[in-house]
């Protein structure tokens, strides 16, 4: 049984400035601006939602088989694939192009500044879901704009159960359309800002939105998570990370935490929780694969968490 994970592979280049932006942007020059700064911390990591999401849902001992595309210097990211035991069948190199990337600069009081280059992302509508066999549960998570419009199709005339999860990606489409993925889709997945850009859109209610899925998940950071399903409102409580090193990738690991737990039956507080759980260990390590628990040591980390065994 594997879970196709539709969704970017990135590389993350992630630098610390050593001040705050705010004392070197003049608010009143905002239309000249020509700014430099200084980063003494740089750090490569490997990224892209499909990518982070697939690592953790190894963690927990699932079968992800990643559909993404990637550039001509794709090659440490693919030695990485191996080295994991994550299959690439379905990772298309587009020639001509580089992987997707984020260039993110933090300043001391954490503010950010991004600069994306999805790359060989753009293409990733070349990718089919019929190519694939043996996936009994899907996501679309962020992706190029036809890519997650296709794959959510080709999902649902598949039969394949699966995730909608627009994340960053969400501007891209228009009210319509989110809607039409929704009503495709058997669950959805998004924060607390997403959730409102959603209800905007489209014009509907979180709760009138939910009807459209067997499951609506909404993630609140530090104040836990919301699962609207059979027309009630689960509060699922936030795991405490043992430490605050790094939020990145902890959405895509809350992400692979949901996955497990609908392929395995669980309930949705049970599935609630581990996701959660997924989502602090990651916050508790730098970059977004940096982390790696057995399986055996999340279980007891979900006792500890929650007082009750998983496994």
């Amino acid at each position: 049984m594997s879970t196709l994970i539709c969704g970017s592979i990135a590389f993350d280049s992630i630098m610390v400035f050593h001040d705050r932006f705010r004392n070197h942007i003049l608010p009143e020059q905002i239309h000249i601006l020509n700014v430099s700064f200084l980063v003494p911390e740089l750090r490569r990591e490997f990224g892209g939602c499909a990518g982070n999401i697939a690592y953790n849902l190894k963690l927990l001992g699932g079968d992800p088989l990643i559909m993404a595309t990637v550039g001509d210097d794709a090659g440490p990211y693919l030695e990485r694939l191996d080295r994991l035991g994550l299959a690439r069948t379905h990772v298309t190199q587009v020639p001509g192009t580089f992987t997707a990337q984020a260039f993110i600069t933090t300043d001391l009081d954490d503010n950010q500044i991004t600069a994306f280059h999805p790359g060989a992302m753009v293409h990733s509508h070349r990718n089919k879901v019929e190519h694939t066999r043996g996936v009994t549960l899907g996501i679309v998570s962020p992706d190029g704009r036809d890519g997650m419009l296709e794959h959510v199709r080709q999902l649902a005339e598949a039969g394949i159960p699966f995730v909608f999860d627009p994340g960053q990606g969400l501007p891209m489409f228009n009210g319509e359309e989110l809607l039409g993925c929704l009503q495709l889709a058997d669950y959805c997945t998004v924060n607390d800002y997403e959730a409102r850009l959603l209800c905007e859109r489209t014009g509907r209610s979180i709760e009138s939105l939910a009807g459209e899925v067997r499951a609506l998940i909404v993630t609140r950071g530090g104040e836990g998570s919301e699962i609207h399903a059979d027309g009630q409102k689960m509060s699922i409580p936030c795991a405490t990370p043992a430490s605050l090193e790094d939020p990145t990738g902890c959405g895509d690991a809350y992400r692979a935490g949901l996955l497990y737990g609908i392929e395995h039956g669980m309930d949705w507080e049970q599935t609630g929780r581990l996701a959660s759980l997924m989502g602090a260990i990651k916050i508790a390590h730098r970059g977004g694969q940096n982390h790696a628990p057995s399986r055996d040591e999340i279980g007891e980390a979900y006792k500890a968490a929650f007082g009750t065994r998983l496994w």
